[in-house]
């Protein structure tokens, strides 16, 4: 009975491994292109990604359109705007970048002054933000409806 009950809770999003990506709205069979990847990055977010839509994380070698772009960014990571800018490049229509910047007082954090002024130059409006992990925050950034190519 209680494997029965486990099985239970995965399907209806219950599973802790499975809660973190879900929050942030990934979907099975999308395609996610990681970007900013490094050892600070958070570990169970990116397996819970994987587990979600089924496949692993793409890197910049991917050639084709993603639904979705992992952004990792710390403030020492140079100039926003131009990665954003390339980000969208293979970006699907309706596609997502999920901005992760770490939380005010770790390492890198990026002041959300920042972000919102970096958004809109590179055509991007931020629509929420939410805590990713203990250690990274992620900005849900879309282009605009009349923007779309």
């Amino acid at each position: 009975m209680t494997t029965t009950t486990r099985t239970q809770d995965a399907s209806h999003g219950d599973d802790p491994v499975r809660a973190l990506a879900t929050r942030l709205g990934f979907t099975a069979g999308q395609v996610v292109q990681e970007v900013g990847y490094d050892d600070d990055c958070d570990d169970e977010l990116r397996e819970s990604i994987e587990v979600v839509t089924g496949s692993s994380l793409v890197d910049l070698e991917y050639d084709d359109v993603v639904d979705v772009v992992l952004l990792w960014w710390r403030d020492e990571d140079g100039d926003l705007v131009d990665v954003l800018v390339d980000a969208l490049e293979f970006l699907a229509d309706q596609g997502v970048i999920w901005l992760m910047t770490p939380k005010p007082g770790r390492d890198g954090h990026v002041e959300a002054s920042d972000i919102s002024d970096a958004a809109p130059t590179a055509g991007l409006q931020s629509t929420s933000t939410i805590s990713a992990s203990r250690d990274w925050q992620g900005t849900r950034l879309v282009a605009p409806k009349a923007g779309r190519r």
